[in-house]
């Protein structure tokens, strides 16, 4: 790819931090990071953590964050460019495997700074969750155990901002079950655009095994079925939000499912997913004062 370069050929001091700045963007997989940081924010606000503690619990988040996904395009550095995915960081030459590699691992520390800060049990809790997606990174993925962990991770994620908050709560059953499969229908979901290259470079979690026609079935039916826990489980009858946004939901689960059927190589089962699993995560906010129970 072309660099701005300074007189003589040589790159500007400028062009290489705006570069590389791009680079650490792109590689910390911003969307899904931020989306997952939102939602431990607003969680730990619904449950009435207070600012202190919020902002303690959403930095921490946030790190975590960053440092799976720095480590995620660092340790696939060598498999993205064996097979040339030019949406990728390195591959695209905004960064470099040994930029991303210090920049997980700076993130990594500020993570376990700022999750011990918040206690010492809902602290170790955080750095269980960020250690599975770490796991994840490092050989899981490639594994017939590739949701798990997912599925740990996120149920861990409700644990440690129910935990972090001053009381005696824990959190609801149901949003343990919720958050797990929430994280193990987004695992399905997230991995639909890259099977194929996943597969000529090794790596084969549940999804790979299962297929694409399957895999593009799961991962709606999954995101589904965590969206009719968060609307049906809490005590109460459902509100009118609720209801609202939890039938659009399904209607999009549905339609993901039966594309995802009928036709495979589509890209919709991927989007409508994705959009299931935003709602989801909605919905889980709106029920955030039912998420925190007491002992």
């Amino acid at each position: 790819m072309a660099h701005p370069t300074g007189p003589g050929g040589a790159r500007t001091g400028a062009a290489v931090r705006a570069v590389s700045l791009r680079g650490l963007v792109v590689g910390a997989h911003a969307a899904p990071a931020a989306l997952v940081t939102a939602l431990a924010c607003a969680l730990s606000l619904g449950i009435g953590s207070g600012p202190g503690t919020t902002a303690l619990v959403t930095a921490a988040v946030l790190c975590g964050q960053l440092s799976v996904g720095w480590s995620n395009d660092w340790i696939d550095a060598p498999r993205d460019l064996a097979v040339g995915r030019v949406g990728k960081p390195v591959v695209a030459g905004l960064v470099t495997p040994a930029g991303l590699r210090a920049a997980a691992l700076a993130a990594l520390a500020a993570c376990v700074v700022l999750s011990l800060a918040t206690g010492l049990v809902p602290g170790l809790v955080h750095l269980v969750a960020v250690g599975g997606a770490w796991a994840y990174n490092a050989g899981l993925k490639a594994t017939a155990w590739s949701w798990v962990p997912y599925a740990v991770s996120f149920a861990l994620l409700a644990v440690f901002v129910v935990l972090a908050a001053p009381g005696d709560a824990v959190p609801a059953p149901w949003a343990l079950a919720a958050a797990a499969l929430l994280g193990t229908g987004a695992h399905v979901a997230n991995t639909l655009p890259d099977l194929e290259d996943d597969a000529a470079t090794g790596v084969r979690g549940l999804p790979h095994r299962l297929g694409r026609r399957a895999a593009s079935v799961l991962a709606p039916v999954l995101l589904g079925a965590a969206v009719a826990v968060v609307v049906l489980a809490p005590s109460g009858p459902p509100g009118v939000a609720a209801w609202a946004g939890g039938g659009l939901a399904l209607v999009a689960a549905v339609t993901a499912g039966v594309v995802g059927a009928v036709r495979p190589s589509s890209r919709a089962p991927f989007a409508l997913s994705m959009a299931v699993a935003t709602a989801c995560v909605v919905l889980l906010v709106l029920a955030a004062p039912e998420v925190a129970v007491a002992r």
